[in-house]
């Protein structure tokens, strides 16, 4: 009987848009992997579909080990296949297993958040993180992203790329305002890109989140390109002025170690 339901679900599922289903299913993973675990009822007001429309869809992706029973009663969390899968993503990221250890050492100097992002488009997309002891709901989580005008790592990452870069990502549209000290024009960012290249690291001051700043430096590769940003994120007053120079000494030194190992021959970046 139960396999009966199940197979009924899937073809219902399948019955819609292809792509409108899949679409779907990715969001109820999103959600499911921001909220750990998620009653259907909680998933139905997230995703702003039926209640129906969420059962098909757990009821689908369970019968593929995507998604499980949660410790709850009535509760869904993520699948074991899951874990498969973004395991093969994480294995085959060169830049993760380089930067690790070094994340790992400046976590243990600073006590800090520290994170790893990549560019995917005109977002930074954050690889890996290591939660800081005295901040933890930071802005940019594991997975997550932000527009590359946004903190110290993300602005990294488009700090060195050429200037033709800069002029058309300003050339997309509008640049989202977090804060008021977000750079929100061309003039404002370009001055803030300029800066970190000419210093060799990036500084975020509350742009992103009130009371938060933020130092990145960048990762290169064998070719000389900008490869990843390695950044450190915490209470202003304790990154800007208690442990500033040396997080700069951490990231610039680690960012260096970091593009050495992936290849890159010269010097990153400056020195303070």
């Amino acid at each position: 009987m139960a396999q009966a339901e199940t197979s009924r679900s899937n073809k219902a599922i399948i019955r819609e848009n292809p792509v409108r289903s899949l679409a779907k299913a990715v969001l109820l993973l999103e959600a499911l992997a921001d909220e750990r675990e998620a009653t259907p009822r909680r998933l139905s007001e997230l995703l702003h579909e039926p209640r129906t429309t969420v059962y098909r869809l757990l009821t689908g992706l369970q019968a593929l080990d995507m998604v499980e029973a949660g410790a709850r009663a009535g509760t869904y969390r993520l699948g074991w296949r899951l874990l498969r899968l973004g395991s093969a993503v994480i294995e085959r990221l060169d830049e993760r297993q380089a930067a690790l250890p070094v994340m790992e050492r400046i976590h243990e100097r600073t006590g800090e958040t520290v994170f790893l992002c990549v560019r995917r488009g005109d977002d930074a997309v954050c690889i890996e993180r290591l939660d800081g002891l005295r901040v933890q709901s930071l802005m940019l989580r594991l997975g997550g992203s932000l527009p590359l005008h946004l903190g110290a790592g993300p602005r990294t990452l488009l700090a060195w790329e050429p200037r033709e870069e800069w002029e058309a990502y300003v050339g997309h549209g509008p640049l989202e305002a977090m804060t008021d000290k977000t750079p929100v024009s061309r003039e404002a960012l370009f001055r803030e890109l300029e800066q970190a290249v000419e210093q060799g690291y990036a500084v975020s001051d509350e742009d992103v989140t009130p009371g938060i700043a933020s130092l990145g430096a960048p990762i290169f590769d064998y070719k000389g390109r900008v490869r990843a940003a390695i950044s450190i994120g915490g209470m202003r007053q304790f990154m800007l002025d208690e442990i500033y120079d040396e997080a700069v000494e951490l990231l610039v030194t680690g960012a260096r170690e970091v593009s050495t190992a992936l290849g890159y021959e010269r010097s990153p970046v400056g020195t303070q």
